[in-house]
């Protein structure tokens, strides 16, 4: 047990639960239902900001058990800034790379938490996310962008520190519970070596004051007040895969895009209705 009080010098906590065994492997099932019955959208639906494209999603994200755990670290009045899913389907050689989240996202000051609830079980065998304790304070490091065909960042990102000289944590989780973790911590995940997938939903939570830098993302106001307006509200999704769900997705992205992209040596390589990923590439952990 990672406790929420000792957030502020691990960096993480963890297991905290949110979601029922049955509900968190339901939600799986659906899920991995889409890939089989649409193949040609599923990657980009499950890609960065789904919670705009499928109303269970932004509803798990706005839960009280999510939400009093996120408020502990970061405070009363959050914002949903992003989510998505990080999904590692059986025997692939799919990784995370070590790194920080803060890296390219232009979001100030670092004030910033990511859930990541576990739909399936999450563990050392099928790739489970691992984390540097108290690397947070160590500040925003150098990174190098190595554009890895298995690694499911963005730039394929690397932070220049040798983590096997590192005290490692692993962040094992069982169906319907969740991890927080700083956007600054050190983490990575290695490859699924099971007959079944992974399955994480990831969502990045900010505070009213943040701001951020190079444009006008949208973010979802979720608890509190925000008295300083920094982000453009997005449109909440009625009904799953809607075309008015899909047009606001598309501007979101767009929008990230421009931030979390710019002057990527290779930019070009990402598609942009994918939001800045191949595949099911996503922009952290």
């Amino acid at each position: 047990m990672f406790a929420v009080e000792n957030y502020p010098s691990n960096g993480f906590a963890c297991p905290i639960s949110v979601l029922s065994t049955e509900e968190a492997e339901g939600f799986a099932e659906h899920f991995m239902e889409l890939k089989q019955t649409q193949p040609d959208i599923v990657d980009q639906a499950l890609g960065t900001n789904c919670h705009l494209l499928f109303p269970n999603l932004c509803e798990i994200a706005q839960r009280p058990a999510v939400l009093d755990a996120v408020e502990h670290v970061i405070g009363p009045n959050i914002l949903l800034w992003s989510a998505g899913f990080f999904i590692k389907y059986p025997q692939t050689k799919s990784f995370v790379s070590w790194h920080q989240d803060s890296t390219y996202w232009g979001l100030e000051p670092p004030d910033i938490v990511t859930a990541w609830v576990a739909f399936t079980p999450s563990n050392l065998k099928n790739g489970c996310m691992q984390v540097v304790p108290g690397s947070h304070l160590r500040g925003q490091l150098q990174h190098q962008d190595t554009f890895a065909d298995n690694n499911m960042l963005s730039r394929g990102q690397e932070i220049a520190v040798n983590v096997e000289n590192e005290d490692v944590e692993s962040i094992v989780l069982e169906p319907g519970q969740m991890s927080l973790h700083h956007v600054r911590i050190f983490h990575g995940s290695k490859a699924n070596h099971t007959d079944a997938p992974r399955i994480g939903f990831a969502i990045r939570f900010i505070p009213t004051h943040v701001r951020q830098n190079g444009g006008r993302t949208h973010a979802l106001l979720v608890r509190g007040k925000d008295e300083y307006n920094h982000f453009d509200r997005p449109r909440l999704p009625q009904e799953e895969l809607g075309e008015a769900e899909w047009k606001m997705h598309q501007q979101s992205l767009e929008r990230i895009n421009e931030v979390v992209l710019k002057d990527a040596a290779r930019a070009s390589k990402v598609k942009g209705h994918q939001m800045i990923n191949k595949e099911n590439k996503e922009i952290a952990s």
